[in-house]
């Protein structure tokens, strides 16, 4: 039976730290144009006490995407300790290329991870790189392609990474840009042949776009004064939260049931970082959907309120957090069963069960 185990991971946080004061003087507007009421410091405490954010990262102006990518792959490479041209593939998940902080227009002709692989000195023609984006959960759906790669017998070592810059790509006078923060996270898969299961075990991905598709999306600022037509990114937070809370809970139940692997097995639920009293309604609308409750208090790690929401780097930052041992009161286990999932722009949804080797 060939496996794909995760053998090396990395990250890469920006030295910017933004924390929630900064905002106290910004100038935010609604939909329609019109400037809030609302003090400011009454809207950054309605939003640190909904999403849990105190601060986030912010890329340094002389950085891109494809930088920060880079650095989790070299902190990936050099935790797997394998030679660096034996990669079959390099998935680089993303949805705004490289942003430049005073040209904000998405760039990704070359590819990011053909960048990546450029940056990497990699000259193996057969490392096949190319980007993939998918929404949030596009490093999630990275892993899933890898491994159908891996299952073939098509590929043996596979870099996965999730990398993203939302805080070039946010209006500054949108309240939500406050959610968004930058980073990157990345990981290796190697087949492993075995006879029992382990590594990454099942997956599934829907995708709800005839009623779904426009509840992320770009738009103008909301500031009808802003100097230009520039494109930032725009969600409509009410109807994602339902949306979320009401369609990720029994997808998650669905990957699981199908994985045959009982729900109390699972340890860990690493989970897209974007907002979280929506990421813990989940968990206990999954724990419901089974006749439980509640879920463990360890169960769940969270890096939101340190990071904020950096988009398809959350979960593969969060695993890397975790593998090493720097999230106190969580770590892996030989043996243990994992679950990866992940909502976003689509929209979609997708999971997969791994069992620690």
């Amino acid at each position: 039976m060939i496996n794909s185990i995760i053998i090396g991971s990395g990250k890469y946080l920006p030295t910017l730290k933004i924390s929630n004061e900064h905002f106290l003087t910004s100038t935010f507007y609604d939909s329609q144009g019109e400037r809030l009421a609302k003090p400011n410091q009454d809207i950054v405490a309605t939003l640190q006490k909904i999403t849990e954010i105190r601060e986030r990262r912010y890329l340094e102006p002389g950085l891109m995407t494809s930088d920060m990518a880079y650095f989790a792959a070299t902190e990936a490479l050099e935790a797997s300790e394998i030679d660096k041209e034996s990669l079959d593939y390099i998935i680089v998940a993303h949805n705004f290329g490289d942003i430049l902080p005073d040209n904000i227009r998405v760039d990704t002709c070359p590819t990011i991870a053909a960048r990546v692989k450029h940056k990497l000195g990699i000259s193996n023609p057969y490392t096949i790189a190319y980007d993939l984006p998918f929404g949030c959960p596009g490093w999630v759906q990275g892993m899933i392609q890898a491994n159908y790669y891996i299952k073939s017998g098509d590929a043996k070592r596979i870099m996965v990474i999730g990398a993203e810059n939302l805080s070039r790509i946010s209006d500054p006078h949108d309240m939500d840009c406050m959610i968004f923060s930058d980073g990157a996270g990345a990981v290796i898969l190697e087949a492993k042949e075995q006879q029992e299961p382990v590594g990454m075990i099942n997956h599934l991905t829907r995708s709800d776009t005839l009623e779904h598709a426009h509840l992320l999306t770009m738009g103008t600022s909301y500031n009808k004064d802003y100097p230009d037509d520039t494109l930032f990114l725009k969600m409509n937070g009410r109807k994602l939260y339902e949306y979320a809370i009401k369609t990720v809970p029994p997808t998650l139940k669905t990957c699981i049931d199908r994985s045959g692997i009982p729900l109390e097995k699972i340890k860990k639920v690493l989970i897209h970082q974007a907002n979280a009293k929506m990421d813990h309604n989940i968990l206990d609308r999954l724990f419901q959907l089974y006749g439980l409750g509640p879920a463990p208090a360890d169960l769940m790690p969270m890096s939101i309120q340190e990071l904020g929401n950096n988009s398809v780097a959350t979960v593969p930052i969060l695993y890397d957090m975790v593998a090493k041992n720097s999230m106190k009161g969580h770590s892996f286990m030989t043996g243990e069963y994992a679950l990866f999932a992940s909502v976003g722009a689509g929209m979609n949804i997708n999971a997969f069960v791994y069992k620690h080797p």
